[in-house]
């Protein structure tokens, strides 16, 4: 394959060819998407961008230009405006099959906990990949859920430990949100009975609008994970990295120490997903705890032609049989097609480094890249190897 047609090169990666899984991603949009819209989805800020600029200046609008155009018949860096000129003449459908069907991911496990009712489902995503879906439980949403459906402060911990057991019975793993919520640093210990009556006492106020209040109080955060941990299902963390939504300083997943240590023994997989700017700190975490893994997800798309650098680092510390492949992809198919080209590309010029240094064998980056690339995810959701 040609970097002329903005696909990756399969010499020099050892990762080409290779079909990945993508351990945390979401949905992508089937409807059309004007200039706002698509630009809204190449930055995690809320906000547009300033009067007379774009988001497609950044490392991943720029990414989007150079390596997605080719895929749909245009000259790599094509201008904004064709580009998206040609997204809208081709329509959905044709877009989002191309951008999936080149990147190359045979399996997703796909978070349905944000946006589910504008974006694919997991069955619809695999049919446009050709691939494979499974879903991850929200624990944050599915509690907001039973409060919807009229649960009372008794009898709420029964309600939420029935339905997450039904709603998890065919799911691949957990997600919390806390990051978003409260932040890493929360009392580790499960929280008594009582005190999860009292703190649903005082969420469980319906909103001006009837509506249920956004779950925040850190004993029913706290309540929601160690419920989560009874499943003994892998539970994966936003931390790092994310929107205006969050206190980024309070998402090091350094915080989550005193919780890694109250789980160790239970052996329930802790999955740390993004973790940039702190993937360092997440790769001594994924070192050190026997339960702990670690990816760099969406900073991936985000950094471009930085990704390689945040790759390798992200190698320093972290286990080769604890690091993952993801994307964090929403709504873009682009997302999806870059996350992989990136990634392969990134692990591939790394692996190339230290091979041509002596420091790897041909066979330890092979190895390495399985593990990486499918490996590690089958291992620790318990998926079948294709």
């Amino acid at each position: 394959m040609s970097t002329e047609t903005g696909r990756l090169p399969e010499a020099g990666s050892v990762m080409a060819g290779m079909a990945l899984t993508d351990h945390h991603c979401h949905g992508i949009t089937v409807e059309p998407l004007d200039r706002a819209g698509f630009e809204a989805l190449l930055t995690e800020s809320e906000w547009p961008a300033p009067p007379g600029t774009s988001m497609f200046d950044s490392q991943l609008g720029f990414a989007v230009r150079r390596w997605c155009a080719p895929l749909l018949d245009l000259e790599p860096h094509a201008a904004p405006e064709e580009y998206l000129a040609r997204r809208q003449e081709l329509g959905p459908d044709a877009v989002n099959r191309r951008l999936l069907g080149a990147a190359g991911i045979g399996t997703f496990l796909v978070d349905t906990g944000y946006r589910a009712p504008e974006l694919t489902s997991p069955r619809e995503l695999a049919d446009l990949a050709g691939g494979v879906a499974r879903e991850i439980i929200r624990l944050e949403h599915l509690a907001e859920q039973v409060a919807a459906n009229g649960t009372t402060p008794p009898s709420f911990a029964a309600d939420f430990a029935e339905t997450l057991a039904g709603a998890a019975r065919d799911a691949a793993g957990l997600k919390s949100v806390a990051a978003y919520r409260f932040g890493l640093g929360f009392d580790p210990s499960p929280p008594t009975a009582r005190e999860v009556e009292l703190a649903a006492a005082r969420w469980l106020g319906r909103e001006a609008d009837g509506s249920v209040p956004r779950l925040e109080d850190p004993v029913l955060l706290r309540h929601l994970l160690w419920t989560g941990v009874q499943l003994g299902k892998p539970i994966q963390f936003h931390t790092g990295y994310g929107d205006a939504d969050l206190d980024l300083a309070r998402c090091n997943p350094l915080l989550l120490t005193g919780w890694l240590r109250a789980t160790r023994e239970t052996g329930v997989p802790v999955m740390l997903l993004h973790c940039y700017p702190y993937h360092r700190e997440a790769g001594y975490l994924a070192q050190v705890f026997p339960h702990v893994y670690a990816d760099v997800g969406l900073a991936v798309n985000h950094t471009g032609s930085r990704s390689a650098a945040v790759i390798a680092e992200s190698l320093e510390l972290t286990p080769f049989h604890k690091a993952l492949f993801s994307t964090d992809t929403i709504g873009l198919p682009e997302l999806y097609y870059l996350g992989a080209l990136l990634f392969r590309r990134g692990f591939g010029r790394a692996a190339a480094q230290w091979i041509d240094d002596g420091e790897w064998s041909p066979r330890d980056a092979e190895r390495a890249a399985e593990l990486i690339g499918y490996r590690n995810a089958a291992r620790v959701y318990g998926l079948e190897l294709t």
